[in-house]
């Protein structure tokens, strides 16, 4: 159980530098317009970095070897979205701010697919259920901001 408990907090490491990427990726003149959501985009990077610490302890603990890049899919979709955002003219601070929407939806995903596995020990079902306790709140704060804001232009 131990050597695919280490492949699933891995995996869950790949999705938290996944997070980190297609945060670095946001243009910083999307949150000058935005200082309500620049907050919550402050906090979701803040609570990224603590949660990446988590997840490399764990896998320190149990022995095993953690594997500190970003998943392939990440990668591909961050890519897709530099090549989508390139022909947007118009749209592209809304499109944008989707992305981070869909990269937490998918990190909700995975952390769950990641729980329901069976794979993870006690203790690390229990901080791995913290983290997408953390990542569902922020998501959910970061969406109803957003929501908000498309509701008053």
């Amino acid at each position: 159980m131990e050597n695919k408990e280490i492949n699933v907090l891995n995996d869950l490491l790949h999705i938290t530098n996944d997070r980190l990427a297609g945060y670095e990726k946001v243009e910083g003149k999307i949150w000058e317009m935005n200082h309500d959501l620049q907050d919550d985009y402050e906090h979701m990077t803040s609570q990224s970095k603590i949660m990446k610490n988590e997840l490399i302890n764990l896998i320190i603990e149990k022995g095993g070897k953690y594997d500190d890049s970003t998943s392939v899919s990440g990668t591909l979709h961050r890519a897709w979205i530099d090549i989508k955002n390139s022909f947007l003219i118009n749209g592209l601070e809304n499109s944008t701010l989707q992305n981070v929407l869909f990269g937490e939806n998918a990190a909700i995903q995975a952390y769950q697919e990641a729980l329901d596995s069976d794979d993870l020990d006690q203790n690390s079902k229990e901080i791995v259920s913290e983290q997408l306790k953390k990542i569902k709140d922020s998501s959910h704060e970061f969406k109803a901001k957003l929501d908000n804001k498309n509701k008053t232009e």
